[in-house]
């Protein structure tokens, strides 16, 4: 085996050991949390640790960054999850009561309802990338994912599509679930989130132009 061969050899197994390694810290700061209040801090903190990845920082501590994320936005984290889990158990419940009475009344909310919930899990995704990503209210971030979602049907269907095949490789393969599944997800979904934000930026640049 040659030295590049061997050079890129070694960059995937290290990539592979920090995914790994993300994903522990992922499942132990969550089981720390008592999973209800763990997390969603675990999950913003995997996060920052992807966006990193993704617009290329690779020198930095991980364990560290992962900490001081977790401290750090433990309560404004926990709120947003109660806020979500909300949402999501209103739209559950109305979806079950609706699906539950075969009144002709209720029954013309059916197909609405279900586009609300699609929109509600597709704006999920955009989520936790908006959080670490903007320093901003919980609203704006709620606000935000929405538009971000609405303005970008490309990149949001690549990546739907990308956590879709993926899902199923760790179903083919469930031992991989343990060792890359949260943080993997992560990165896919912080990648193609990345690209809206880079679009978004590119059109204030010009903006800034224009004026």
């Amino acid at each position: 085996m040659d030295s590049s061969s061997m050079r890129g050899f070694y960059r995937i197994s290290e990539w592979l050991m920090n995914f790994a390694y993300l994903n522990l810290l992922w499942i132990t700061f969550t089981l720390l949390g008592l999973i209800l209040f763990g997390s969603f801090p675990a999950t913003v903190s995997m996060f920052v640790i992807v966006r990193k990845w993704v617009q290329g920082n690779r020198d930095f501590p991980i364990f560290k960054s992962f900490w001081d994320s977790y401290k750090k936005e433990f309560l404004k984290s926990n709120l947003l999850g109660l806020i979500l889990i909300i949402i999501g158990g209103i739209l559950y419940t109305d979806f079950l009561f609706v699906k539950g009475h075969d009144g002709n009344l209720i029954q013309y909310t059916y197909y609405p309802l279900l586009i609300l919930i699609v929109i509600f899990i597709l704006a999920m995704f955009y989520v936790f990338p908006i959080y670490v990503h903007f320093e901003t209210k919980l609203i704006h971030i709620l606000k935000n994912s929405v538009l971000l979602m609405i303005m970008s049907p490309l990149i949001t269907i690549m990546m739907v599509t990308f956590i879709i095949i993926f899902y199923y490789i760790l179903r083919f393969i469930p031992g991989l679930t343990p060792l890359f599944g949260a943080s993997l997800f992560a990165y896919i979904i912080m990648w193609s989130s990345n690209l809206v934000f880079l679009k978004i930026e590119k059109y204030q640049n010009i903006d800034k132009q224009d004026a």
